[in-house]
């Protein structure tokens, strides 16, 4: 094996937990497996008991009633939809994931701090989205993951195929319109891009909930920007991050992203203090225990055309379309450049959620969205200044500083 360097980019999620080693041979998963074993026994934060369970497994530990449906979409990707039921008279509600997550993400702070579990408490229908590509959707009707062809996809056809089948099933499994979309991240950015080029799903949305929206992000405090001085460099980025999929979870990707923080006697604080550099440093609202759950979910997988769509953003200062070139855009486009999604035709009722200390999205690009849509029901600033990115799913406060406010606008709509 050529020497590698693992670094653990979890970003928009939205997690970015950078643990990067340099490894100058070949070392197998055996080899960290016997490494740790052969270490002091952990700590007891190693032994959380959701470390290993899926999503319908950690719901139904908590003690929910879980269901996973498999849906297509219109080009052939086959996405899991885990759902927290409730009875036929019951609300529902779409919970959508940011980049390299799942819908886990909603379920892994637990019974009384999880989302998903605090929705489900108030009497919704609860379901939870898995976008294309991602550890529950990784199947195509004809195209495998090692098919290049599988990966050929950003932001964009998340939002024009895959947000409209998930909402297409729920209303027709439920016989109701979707009672609130809610979107950390990237679920918002899919949920734009729907709403301008699907307008007629868009209309079955009866009000959307951004928390961190992911739209413009060309202010982002963040140092992962000055990775997009490389973002024209494909062929470079595709040999560090993976050509079809960003950082491929591999067997030893997979083992490190579980123990890195543990291995070599790095402290899960310094794991900690290396995701906050990424996100926005925020000691006191992050649950250290949650940490190996955190890591044996994500990264959940994206492709690469994805990320290099999100630097193009960062970069532009806009939000549009795929930027191929200026040749093939003319092909594609009949334009030099992409066409910005136009915002201000949505109708869709919408509140926003952002905060002082998201390093990923700024207040500044926040307040421009506001200004270009045209139908806000709130916008609320997190009260708390050193609340970060991060902190809007598994944040120890999440519920005193975001959920609260969140539920009364749903039960005032």
């Amino acid at each position: 094996m050529r020497p590698i360097v693992i670094a653990l980019l979890l970003l928009f999620c939205d997690l970015t937990a950078a643990v990067t080693f340099d490894i100058s041979q070949a070392i197998s998963p055996s080899t960290f497996i016997n490494t740790r074993n052969s270490k002091e026994q952990p700590n007891s934060a190693k032994f959380n008991l959701d470390a290993d369970l899926n999503t319908v497994q950690m719901i139904r530990r908590a003690g929910y009633p879980a269901e996973a449906h498999i849906i297509q979409t219109q080009d052939g990707y086959l996405l899991t939809l885990h759902r927290i039921p409730g009875n036929k008279d019951q609300l529902p509600v779409l919970l959508q994931h940011g980049l390299l997550c799942s819908s886990a993400d909603w379920v892994i702070a637990g019974k009384d701090k999880g989302l998903a579990f605090i929705l489900a408490d108030q009497g919704y229908d609860v379901w939870l989205g898995n976008i294309r590509g991602n550890t529950y959707s990784r199947a195509h009707v004809s195209l495998s993951p090692s098919d290049s062809r599988f990966w050929n996809f950003s932001f964009h056809e998340m939002g024009v195929y895959d947000l409209p089948a998930m909402i297409s099933y729920i209303t027709n499994t439920t016989s109701h319109p979707l009672h609130t979309y809610i979107g950390h991240s990237m679920g918002t950015t899919a949920f734009y891009v729907m709403a301008v080029e699907r307008p007629e799903i868009a209309q079955r949305v009866q009000m959307m909930i951004n928390l961190a929206p992911a739209v413009f992000v060309n202010h982002m405090k963040s140092p992962i920007r000055y990775l997009t001085s490389y973002i024209n460099d494909f062929e470079m980025i595709a040999k560090f991050f993976g050509e079809n999929e960003f950082l491929p979870h591999d067997s030893v990707l997979h083992y490190l992203s579980k123990y890195g923080c543990e291995m070599f006697n790095i402290e899960e604080e310094i794991c900690a203090n290396i995701l906050f550099l990424i996100c926005g440093f925020d000691k006191e609202q992050f649950n250290y225990t949650l940490l190996p759950v955190i890591l044996n979910h994500d990264p959940a997988g994206a492709s690469t055309k994805t990320i290099i769509h999100f630097g193009q953003e960062v970069v532009s200062g806009k939000f549009r379309r795929y930027d191929y070139g200026y040749e093939k855009n003319l092909l594609i486009y009949n334009a030099t450049e992409p066409p910005d999604y136009d915002l201000a035709n949505i109708t869709v009722p919408v509140a926003i959620f952002y905060a002082d200390n998201d390093w990923l999205v700024n207040s500044v690009d926040v307040k421009k969205l506001y200004r270009l849509l045209p139908n806000i029901l709130d916008m609320y600033r997190v009260p708390f200044p050193k609340f970060n990115h991060l902190d809007f799913i598994w944040g120890k406060d999440a519920l005193k500083l975001v959920y609260k406010r969140l539920l009364e606008i749903m039960k005032k709509f």
